[in-house]
């Protein structure tokens, strides 16, 4: 067999297996569910002090709708403090970070010796799947631990929580964060050795387990060690908000999504007052093509988001928002939701987040259409964020080499040289890496405008392994363009249609359902004869497009074709 029919024998068992996951996935669902339910009826609760004692119920002396999930963590203070942590740990749990550090303030007016209200502080100022924190944060947090340790705490388990978190900020001037991250997380494991009944010392680890994971070891044994702490912890727990929001987390990689999928389905009913808790489902749906779900899972948590002022989260979603419309052919939805993160004020000091959507949707809108001079237009954003900056010049260039805007391509592409170079002398690895995966794709299309056509694919093929060595950061709901897509897209202009298939279903197996790797795999069926292909994936293309907003050509042509069977 030829190394060409070999790959394609090889994708087109790849694609079956794909079909009985979708399968494997609703069985998982169905057993994880019963799992659930049985643990709820039989489970004994812990013999704590206040276990009565619920984050978001009635004895909160909260509105009745601030649902935040269950959450039990006895301390030794008084009652009203231990009411207010159990709701600050709840609010912590769904990275709330702002509201939290209100929350374990006011555990410290209800009873200023409470030192677990300091500790409470010291966590929620820091986010550790995100990004650093800035200086003033560690400040915050080693000033809220200088307070713990000349407040009253009676119990040892309580000095361990403490101490853990204090390996954090114990000299963040000399010492850098992966190092800080790691003595916490080295700690965290020695507190959930000691109380192995304790909901908080398992979730906790578990985040911490993720927050020092290499997200570029493609095997994910970190990963998967705090998944299995989850796992258990959620079927014991089912209305923990850190149990199912850590196991979406654990989980958010194209090969693991799959397990996360009942966490997904209940975290956003478990804290609906919480819009990272209606948001985050959305990652596994993305993982998996479930537009519809996503969709929904970002229009509440939008919702949420702009009824508490969290500019971050709202702009967040809205970017979610464009990129699954534009999956599933809404193109008006799409623009709309563009145009209200051009609406949005930011009265506050921009974030990472605020300002990769506010980059992230206008590129998105103009290359999922293939409006190329749209995105040759594109105005770079004002950002002090040299990776989002990139998207802009990233979207220009591939707008210009597909334009045939030779020189206006090379002077983006020269700027995204730039951009990388200034994340490497930052020591920003990670954001380096994605400028020069954009660089080494716009620079292969510029290459193809030239007309060097072996070259281009060189290039090309060059990203696409770079791109398979990393990983998509949160904060984007997947890459504004995936690098193997790209290179189907490539293989197709120089009439390579059989490879370019290849291409297409290798990178739809690690981001399923996406409008032009389907419509690109029809195409390049079609084109090789492959007819019984085209029909397979011209078919799936109408499905998630059933609710589309405008006729795509797209579209028509994926109509035509299957008319004329």
């Amino acid at each position: 067999m030829g190394s060409e029919a070999a790959a394609a024998h090889r994708a087109e068992a790849a694609l079956l297996d794909g079909i009985k996951l979708v399968s494997e996935v609703d069985m998982q669902r169905r057993n994880l569910t019963l799992l659930t339910l049985f643990a709820t009826l039989c489970a004994t609760p812990q013999l704590w002090a206040h276990e009565d004692e619920r984050a978001g119920t009635a004895g909160d002396e909260r509105p009745g709708d601030e649902r935040l999930g269950e959450v039990r963590f006895p301390i030794s203070c008084n009652a009203d403090a231990q009411r207010e942590f159990n709701r600050g740990v709840a609010i912590l749990h769904s990275f709330y970070y702002p509201d939290a550090v209100k929350s374990f303030t006011k555990v410290t007016e209800l009873d200023p010796s409470c030192a677990m209200g300091y500790w409470g502080i010291a966590m929620s100022s820091w986010y550790p799947l995100w990004y650093p924190p800035s200086k003033e944060s560690l400040l915050q947090g080693r000033t809220a631990l200088e307070r713990a340790a000349t407040a009253n705490t009676k119990s040892q388990r309580e000095q361990d929580y403490i101490a853990a978190i204090e390996m954090f900020y114990r000299n963040f001037e000399e010492l850098d964060h992966k190092s800080r991250a790691s003595a916490y997380e080295k700690a965290m494991k020695e507190v959930y050795r000691r109380y192995p009944d304790d909901t908080e010392a398992a979730a906790f680890y578990a985040l911490a387990l993720q927050a020092i994971a290499d997200p570029n070891d493609k095997a994910y044994p970190t990963q998967r060690k705090s998944g299995e702490i989850l796992e258990k912890l959620y079927v014991e727990q089912p209305n923990h908000p850190g149990a199912a929001h850590y196991l979406i987390h654990a989980y958010d990689y194209p090969e693991l999504a799959p397990r996360a999928l009942d966490a997904a389905r209940h975290y956003g009913d478990i804290a609906p007052a919480m819009p990272h808790a209606l948001h985050m489902p959305s990652h596994t749906y993305i993982a998996l093509g479930l537009w519809d779900d996503s969709i929904h899972s970002n229009l509440a948590a939008n919702a949420a988001a702009k009824k508490l002022g969290w500019v971050q989260e709202e702009l967040h979603t809205l970017d979610y928002l464009v990129y699954a419309y534009l999956q599933s052919g809404r193109g008006r939805a799409a623009a709309e939701m563009k145009a209200k993160i051009e609406a949005v004020a930011i009265n506050e000091k921009h974030t990472l987040g605020m300002d990769y959507a506010i980059a992230a949707a206008p590129a998105r809108t103009a290359l999922e259409q293939r409006r190329w001079a749209d995105a040759a237009a594109l105005v770079p954003i004002v950002s002090t964020f040299p990776g989002t900056v990139a998207v802009t010049h990233y979207a220009r260039a591939l707008g210009a080499a597909r334009s045939g805007a030779i020189e206006a391509a090379q002077a983006d592409v020269d700027k995204l040289t730039e951009l990388r170079d200034t994340l490497s002398n930052g020591k920003q690895d990670y954001w380096a890496k994605q400028v020069e995966i954009q660089r080494q794709t716009a620079n292969a299309w510029l290459t193809w405008a030239r007309g060097q056509n072996d070259e281009a694919l060189k290039l090309m093929r060059a990203a696409v392994e770079l791109e398979d060595s990393t990983y998509k950061n949160p904060v984007m709901p997947a890459y504004i363009q995936p690098a193997r897509e790209l290179l189907g897209d490539l293989l197709l202009e120089l009439h390579q249609a059989r490879q370019a298939l290849v291409e297409y279903e290798t990178s739809l197996r690690a981001v399923p359902n996406r409008f032009n790797g389907l419509y690109g795999a029809a195409q390049a069926a079609q084109l090789a004869g492959n007819q019984d292909k085209a029909k397979l994936y011209y078919a799936e293309l109408l499905r998630i497009c059933d609710k589309a907003d405008s006729e795509r050509p797209e579209l028509r042509r994926a109509k035509l074709f299957l008319a004329a069977l």
